[in-house]
């Protein structure tokens, strides 16, 4: 009898184990964040010379991810959205609204578009 008490209990397990990671799933809220798009790797100082669109756009083509500058805090973005990387894009080194799920300082983005 020993041995049906076990079999039940791994699937008992991991059954409680999914619902908990489900309920931490749903539970990450999305937040929005206004600021201005930038990269990565300069954060809110763009280290190239000429204007911060020409830097921005070159540390994104080297492998840089795009970021998000809001006060004193920068946000790395993180989106495989060809629709969401193209917004991004465009609104390089301008202010930007972005909605998504933060997790420490990076922001997994559900939307971007131009602050208001």
């Amino acid at each position: 009898m020993r041995s049906g008490s076990k079999t039940l209990a791994v699937p008992a397990t991991a059954l409680l184990l999914a619902l908990l990671l489900t309920t931490f799933a749903l539970g990450a809220k999305i937040q929005t964040f206004t600021g201005t798009i930038s990269d990565a790797m300069c954060g809110a100082t763009h280290m190239m010379e000429g204007d911060p669109a020409s830097c921005l756009r070159t540390c994104v083509n080297k492998g840089s991810k795009y970021a998000l500058v809001v006060g004193d805090k920068v946000y790395t973005l993180d989106s495989s959205s060809p629709a969401t990387l193209d917004a991004l894009a465009k609104l390089g080194a301008q202010k930007a609204t972005v909605k998504g799920t933060v997790d420490g300082d990076l922001i997994a983005v559900t939307s971007v578009s131009e602050a208001k």
